[in-house]
């Protein structure tokens, strides 16, 4: 097998490929620019909006740990009766009755904890988010959906 020398440059690399054309640039229009929404937020990397969205996010993970929630879910869970060995418990919903696993069910807020886009929101929304058990029902994701109008 005869000795192969390797190209130098770009050029010989093309004329050995076959090639033989240069790639063409395409030219750049300068667009005028949008104008930028004001980030006044986090040293300047967040809207009003990405800010009150992080804030809402913050708040309904903590909601998790709010102990009415976990006691509507404790009365509404009954033991699990079927082949899946791993299950043990399933979840009845308040609305149509029936049995669902963990992954089906949703802690619904009967009055709803509405919107966050200013600071005037936050308290009420923080009310509505930390309720007691009479506020809160188990739904299933379809009674739940219904109940949103999705």
């Amino acid at each position: 097998m005869p000795y192969k020398k390797k190209p130098k440059n770009k050029q010989e690399l093309s004329a050995k490929s076959g090639t033989g054309r240069k790639p063409v640039r395409k030219k750049t229009v300068n667009k005028p620019r949008k104008a930028t929404t004001p980030k006044p937020r986090n040293a300047g990397t967040m809207t009003e909006t990405q800010f009150f969205q992080w804030i809402r996010q913050v708040l309904r993970k903590a909601s998790i740990y709010w102990k009415p929630i976990s006691q509507v879910r404790k009365a509404a869970q009954v033991p699990y009766k079927g082949p899946n060995k791993r299950r043990k418990y399933s979840y009845i919903c308040s609305e149509c009755g029936k049995e669902y696993p963990s992954t089906e069910i949703n802690v619904h807020h009967k009055i709803e904890c509405g919107s966050l886009k200013t600071f005037d929101d936050l308290p009420g929304f923080v009310e509505r988010l930390f309720t007691e058990k009479e506020n809160l029902a188990v739904l299933c994701k379809k009674c739940h959906d219904k109940e949103h109008g999705k």
